[in-house]
């Protein structure tokens, strides 16, 4: 789908705020004709005819109703327009949001997150003058400047025929001179793209750079990017600049011929033409008509010509947007059956192999069983295919070969949505949301009262220090946890898992980077949780992972050993080698 036509499907999203503020500016613009008459009426009766204000009494309260009925349009539409604009922008970003998810962490760990913040937040913004500005003149100039004609046509042809010639001037001059800025535009959103890019792997990269003494060059490189994106956007000022002279100059120049051709015959004047061409004789009030509606008939296609760099704008955030949502997830789950299978449930993976790409294949042939109601923990060196494991039990990916079996169902036949409120996930570094403690716990269940909050806090060993707050469960979080420690955050996290009940849990090193007196509460909290549920454990630090009812070992996508620990280290094999590399074993794991 082109970008033009993309744009306009999504006028819907607009609902019937856009057609309310088509409609209101048309009253508005037909309302200004009864204006212009009502105004060279008062003006011919008082100049021309000798008339005192008394006998033009009832024109002017009409006038002054006219004026304040416009006014009260005037205010509706642009609310109307503000209206249309947000509500694309609030069901566009839904959309895109809800579809990065359908493309999962193996489309996201491919794209650069600056890039595509800046495309939900700014790139989306965007589309506001369009839908708020351009839509609306594009709508208005086809009805308004036509019915503007039909009222001048039949008091004076000569002046409607200059309107009628010299119009075309101002879209052509627009189109010829917005193709140039149409791709200045491109490259200005290509660059503030690469900016904010750049900048946020600046920002989340700070400490590395200051470490290795490179925060310097990194500001020259910004300040390099950010001049480029001065640079591009004085160019496309430059270019809106001469196109608003250009429509300013066209616009002019038929006013003073409309201007000059009543002058002439309301002077009693010769015009400079062919005594074959019947001129028509014009009255005061007919030329004062004509001649107020002169710029009323050109303003709208001036507004419309300085709203095609809304429209511009908007072109070059929309590639981005069509780039997003045309690219489709590399494999579905078409799957729609309900999960059958009554919880604690056991999890199979049947020779399941995936490959990211031809030739590169991440999991080779593996065969691997998670029993209802056990820990098992999971373990590996990088690149060993764990976290492909944890993306295909979430439903990102899809098997290149085998099956993954929940009871008797194969995945690939379950509805996502069914299946994953079945899980909950502990990653290794939870978000938390700028909110409070509650809402961020409430996170796995949204109308979860605050009596299962404070339950859930407390199996997850999180209560204790949340109550210290002087706002409690009501105290607010920055973004992304800010004002709490990592153990605290990780607690948190727990709480979430606790809060949502599901049979099958999986967490991702959840006690990596923590204090001791922090792990121990978190080994708590997992223990807690181990209870009556399935547990999947990606362990980076086999200490956390002893008491494990089982433990698995991958190596370049293969299971390789499983068995206790005890059992494990009996064998010495990879596990034994791995554990010996570590260290001494702590306490800890699925049994605490």
């Amino acid at each position: 789908m082109s970008v033009n036509a993309w744009l306009k499907a999504q006028r819907p999203l607009a609902d019937r705020s856009l057609v309310s503020a088509i409609w209101l500016n048309t009253a508005n613009g037909l309302l200004a004709i009864n204006q212009a008459w009502a105004l060279a009426v008062i003006l011919d009766a008082v100049i021309f005819k000798d008339a005192d204000l008394t006998e033009v009494r009832s024109w002017l309260w009409g006038l002054l109703a006219l004026f304040a009925t416009r006014a009260l349009i005037v205010w509706h539409a642009e609310r109307a327009a503000f209206q249309a604009a947000a509500s694309v922008r609030v069901k566009l970003r839904d959309q895109v949001y809800r579809h990065l998810q359908r493309l999962g962490p193996a489309y996201l760990s491919g794209q650069q997150s600056g890039a595509l913040i800046e495309t939900l937040t700014k790139g989306i913004d965007d589309l506001e003058g369009y839908y708020a500005r351009f839509v609306p003149a594009m709508a208005l100039v086809m009805i308004l400047p036509p019915a503007i004609l039909v009222a001048v046509m039949p008091m004076d042809w000569l002046s409607g025929l200059i309107m009628l010639i010299t119009a075309p001037l101002i879209p052509l001059f627009m189109i010829l001179i917005g193709s140039g800025a149409e791709a200045r535009n491109r490259q200005q959103w290509q660059r503030l793209a690469r900016l904010g890019a750049h900048f946020l792997d600046v920002i989340q990269g700070l400490t590395t750079l200051k470490l290795f003494g490179a925060s310097r060059r990194e500001i020259e490189i910004l300040a390099r990017i950010s001049d480029e994106y001065r640079h591009s956007t004085m160019q496309v000022l430059r270019i809106a600049f001469l196109s608003s002279a250009v429509l300013e100059f066209f616009a002019s120049v038929g006013i003073a011929l409309v201007a000059v051709l009543i002058g002439f015959r309301l002077y009693d004047l010769a015009l400079p033409v062919p005594d074959w061409i019947p001129i028509p004789n014009l009255t005061y009030l007919q030329g004062l008509f004509v001649l107020m509606l002169a710029p009323e008939f050109y303003a709208h296609l001036r507004h419309l010509g300085t709203q095609y760099h809304a429209r511009l704008g908007a072109v070059a955030a929309a590639e981005q947007l069509v780039q997003i949502l045309d690219t489709q997830p590399s494999q579905i789950n078409p799957g729609k059956e309900p999960l059958a299978a009554t919880p604690p449930f056991g999890v199979r993976f049947d020779e399941v192999s995936f490959s990211y790409e031809p030739g590169r294949e991440v999991l080779k042939g593996l065969s691997l069983e998670i029993p209802p109601g056990q820990c098992i923990a999971l373990i590996g060196p990088s690149g060993a295919g764990k976290t492909t494991v944890i993306n295909l039990l979430l439903g990102f990916l899809v098997p290149t070969r085998g099956r993954i079996l929940i009871g008797w169902q194969s995945l690939a036949e379950l509805d996502l949505d069914d299946w994953r409120r079945h899980l909950a996930w502990v990653p290794q570094q939870p978000r938390l949301f700028q909110g409070t403690i509650a809402d961020n716990i409430r996170l796995g269940r949204p109308e979860a009262d605050l009596a299962t909050v404070r339950a859930a806090a407390r199996r997850a060993r999180a209560d204790a220090f949340i109550e210290t707050l002087p706002l409690g469960y009501d105290s607010p979080v920055g973004e992304r946890g800010t004002g709490l420690s990592g153990g605290q955050i990780q607690r948190i996290a727990l709480a979430r898992a606790f809060v949502r009940d599901a049979p099958l849990v999986i967490l991702d090193e959840p006690t990596a980077n923590l204090d001791p007196e922090s792990e121990r509460l978190v080994q708590e909290g997992i223990a807690e949780l181990a209870r009556d549920r399935t547990l999947l454990v990606i362990a980076h630090r086999l200490s956390t992972v002893r008491r494990a009812d089982r433990i698995l070992v991958l190596d370049q996508g293969r299971l390789i050993e499983q068995g206790t620990h005890d059992e494990l280290i009996a064998a010495g094999g990879f596990y034994a080698r791995m554990l010996a590399a570590q260290g001494p074993l702590q306490q800890g794991g699925c049994g605490g």
